[in-house]
Parts: C-alpha cells; structure tokens; sequence
C-alpha cells in the first residue's frame, strides 16, 4: 500500500505541531506540503526527522514555499519545472518516492481576473504541462498534487453561483487545468466521491466557515491512469481545520494498492 497526502500549511513552522500529530497518526508515505512561508535556513528538517521522516523543501521569506516529506530518502529531487527564465518563486518540486513520481505544485493564486498575475496564472498551467509532456508518459506511475487554486466544478464549491467567473473558479482556469489533466491525470478524490459538499479550503475570514462549510475543493492528489487505477480509497480530513490555530487548508488523502 502507498499513500499520498497533501496540505497547504499556511507556514509550516506555525502548524507544525499539527503536521506531526497528523504524521504521526496516519503514517503516509508521502505528504506534500504548500505554503512553506520559510527560507531554507529556517526550514524546520530537524522536527521531521525526529520523526522519521525525510524532506526536501524549497522556500522563500514569508510566502509560497514547497515540500515533499516521505518515509524513505527522495531521489531524483528537482525544484524547476522549466528553463523559461531564471529560477522562481518557490511553487515547484519534484520528487520520486519509492516506485512513484511525486510533483507538488503551488498554483498561483491570480488575484483577479482583470489582474496580470491572473494571466500569469494561466500560462503557468500551460508550463506544467509542458514540463509532464516532456518528461513523463502517461503510463508512468505518477502522482501531481498540491493547492491547484481552482474549483474544477459547481460541487467543488459552496455557492457556485455567487461565484461564478470569478478568480479560482473561472472557465479560463478551469480549462487550463482541464487541459493538463487530459495528458492522462485522474482526479483521484472524485474517483472515489463524487458527494457535493467536499472541501479542503475555508477561509478564516467568514464566521464559523468550518461549521457552516463554506468552502472550497482547491487541493488535488491527481494520478495518471494505471496509477489510479490502484487507487482504493480517498478522503479529506476535517479533524485537523478544527483544531487551536489551523491552516484555513486541511489534509487530502489518497491510497494505493501498490
């Protein structure tokens, strides 16, 4: 059995505790972790390994910032998706653990979408893609995950209406996302539920959100086909959104039958 995770931390140094009380309950073998907030230096290595847990990170002052924490050593470690430019902000990470490529992804968020960074978004979705084009098949056993910042559809958000051709659910970003995942990803979670009502996001700004679940599906653990095909189960957890000082994120979670 393998089992993948994914959370965007919101800092990792702030949740840590919850990081390693969830570590240490659910055992995975990997959990990929967005919105470090933490510059390399900083980077809390130590905490994992006492744990017994490696990671490999790569972040920035205050914002973004990725990692991959796994129960055996990653290989083939990589932090760039391309050669377009100079290295970025720290959005990116690659790894393979055990017999399966993980990428965890930091997706910009856009802001707006009259803003630039919103078209920034939407080519950095066509970049990823060009990098699973070049480097993989889809017949490898490959997993992509992390906060994507999209709702892909109506029940992956709790007033779709209201929300509608706005930033994280508009049919630009819902398209660009689209088109990466026909090179042959599976959307593991919806594979397995198809309930309204799932999410992994709510925002600490709306009063009792939680409790309400106001919220969005804005995190993925997305396979290519003979990967989830062994997928069987998946499931977000709730418990860890509802403890002292969360992420506005919670746990995703997938298994594999490998």
């Amino acid at each position: 059995m393998f089992t993948a995770a994914t959370f965007n931390a919101n800092s990792v140094r702030s949740r840590l505790p919850i990081v390693l009380e969830w570590l240490g309950g659910n055992l995975p073998d990997v959990l990929s972790i967005q919105e470090t907030k933490v510059q390399d230096p900083d980077f809390p290595a130590d905490a994992f390994a006492c744990a017994g847990y490696h990671v490999v990170y790569r972040g920035q002052k205050s914002y973004n910032g990725v990692a991959i924490v796994s129960r055996v050593e990653a290989e083939d470690v990589s932090f760039r998706m391309d050669d377009e430019g100079p290295p970025e902000e720290a959005r990116f990470i690659t790894a393979k653990i055990g017999p399966v490529t993980v990428v965890n992804t930091y997706v910009p968020q856009g802001t707006a979408v009259d803003s630039p960074k919103f078209r920034y978004k939407l080519d950095w979705f066509a970049r990823v893609g060009r990098f699973f084009e070049k480097h993989f098949t889809p017949d490898v056993p490959l997993v992509w995950c992390g906060d994507l910042n999209v709702a892909l559809g109506p029940a992956d958000v709790y007033d779709p209406k209201r929300f509608a051709g706005g930033v994280c659910f508009h049919p630009d970003e819902q398209a660009a996302l689209g088109r990466v995942m026909e090179w042959g990803f599976v959307d593991v979670f919806r594979k397995h539920c198809r309930d309204e009502g799932q999410f992994t996001f709510w925002d600490y700004r709306l009063r009792d959100g939680l409790k309400r679940n106001l919220g969005w599906r804005l995190d993925y653990i997305l396979a290519t086909k003979p990967l989830a095909e062994k997928s069987t189960s998946a499931w977000i957890d709730r418990g860890p959104r509802a403890l002292p000082k969360p992420s506005d994120h919670t746990f995703l979670v997938a298994e594999f039958d490998i």
